[in-house]
C-alpha cells in the first residue's frame, strides 16, 4: 500500500461507506472506492492516539461530508510536551469530532498524519 499525504478539505464531496475506529488509527472508506487513514506514524517516546470523539460517526455514512476541519493546540508540561487534534466532520446527516491527544517528552511530534491510501498499480502478486 502507499500513503499521499493529504489535507482534510479533500474528504469534502466525499461519501463514507464504512469507517473504521482502532482507538490509534482511523480509517475512512468511500463509495468512490478511495480510503482515508488518520493515524501518527510512531516513534520513540510519544504517544498518539484518539481520545474522544462527540457525535456519532455513524451519522457521517452514506451520505457526503460537508464540513472538514482541523484544529490543534499544543502545550507543555514538566514532562514534556502535548497536542489535540480535533477534526470535525459533517454530513447532513450529523456531525462528529475526533479529539487525538499526543504526547512526548518534547523532542518528538504529535502530530496526526491523514494520508489516501493507494494499491500500487504494478505490485508483483503476493503468494
Amino acid at each position: 500500500m502507499w500513503y499521499d499525504s493529504c489535507s482534510i478539505r479533500e474528504l469534502i464531496g466525499k461519501t463514507p461507506v464504512k469507517i473504521e475506529n482502532g482507538g490509534d488509527v482511523l480509517m475512512l472508506y468511500m463509495s468512490d472506492g478511495s480510503q482515508y487513514k488518520f493515524y501518527h506514524r510512531q516513534d520513540c517516546c510519544e504517544s498518539v492516539s484518539i481520545e474522544d470523539i462527540a457525535g456519532d460517526l455513524g451519522d457521517l455514512l452514506n451520505t457526503p461530508i460537508t464540513v472538514a476541519e482541523e484544529r490543534t493546540n499544543s502545550g507543555e508540561s514538566e514532562y514534556g510536551t502535548h497536542t489535540w487534534t480535533f477534526y470535525e466532520l459533517g454530513s447532513a446527516k450529523g456531525y462528529a469530532t475526533i479529539r487525538w491527544y499526543g504526547s512526548s517528552n518534547g523532542y518528538y511530534g504529535e502530530g496526526v498524519d491523514l494520508v489516501r491510501v493507494e494499491e500500487p498499480t504494478d505490485a508483483a502478486p503476493s503468494f
